[in-house]
């Protein structure tokens, strides 16, 4: 119930934002496709699972504010740095009642995501190290490479079939 009535607020809030800033003006859904190269059934996606949210035309036709150019620019941007939808889903809902985005939000919400991106580097780097020794090894063997098959605990219990109890 508090969920749908935050809804409501902020959906109102974003009706009285692109009535009263031109400059922040209800653009089509296809326009928004066309600006930020999604799909339109993603940014359908997207508003199904909470990162974007439209307003309706008479006809019952989705709008979205021009600010929301910058959200999927944000939502892409997280993707490719492995954040899921339930994390950017997170992120996004820091943003007070989905008003465009400032750049002290922005700088607060990639501060957050700087530590994942620090242990993705660093993961990245380790199996880089590992590639170039494993290359020289030669041992060719999954059973044997801790590069492919790290964490294997049937292979620490010997060659053959082995059934955990």
């Amino acid at each position: 119930m508090q969920a749908q009535s935050k809804l409501r607020s902020s959906y109102y809030w974003r009706y009285e934002v692109a009535h009263e800033n031109p400059g922040n003006h209800l653009i089509a859904i296809g326009t928004l496709a066309r600006r930020t190269g999604v799909a339109v059934s993603a940014i359908r996606f997207y508003e199904e699972k909470g990162l974007l949210q439209s307003l309706r035309t008479a006809g019952n036709q989705r709008r979205f504010l021009r600010s929301d150019i910058r959200r999927i620019s944000f939502i892409l941007i997280a993707q490719k740095l492995g954040l899921g939808l339930k994390e950017i889903e997170e992120h996004l809902a820091t943003l007070p009642q989905g008003r465009t985005p400032t750049v002290r939000d922005w700088e607060r919400i990639s501060s957050h995501m700087r530590e994942r991106i620090d242990e993705q580097i660093d993961l990245l780097t380790r199996t880089r190290k590992r590639l170039d020794q494993c290359i020289g090894c030669g041992c060719l063997s999954l059973a044997k490479c801790a590069l492919y098959n790290a964490g294997d605990k049937a292979a620490a219990k010997g060659p053959g079939p082995h059934m955990d109890l």
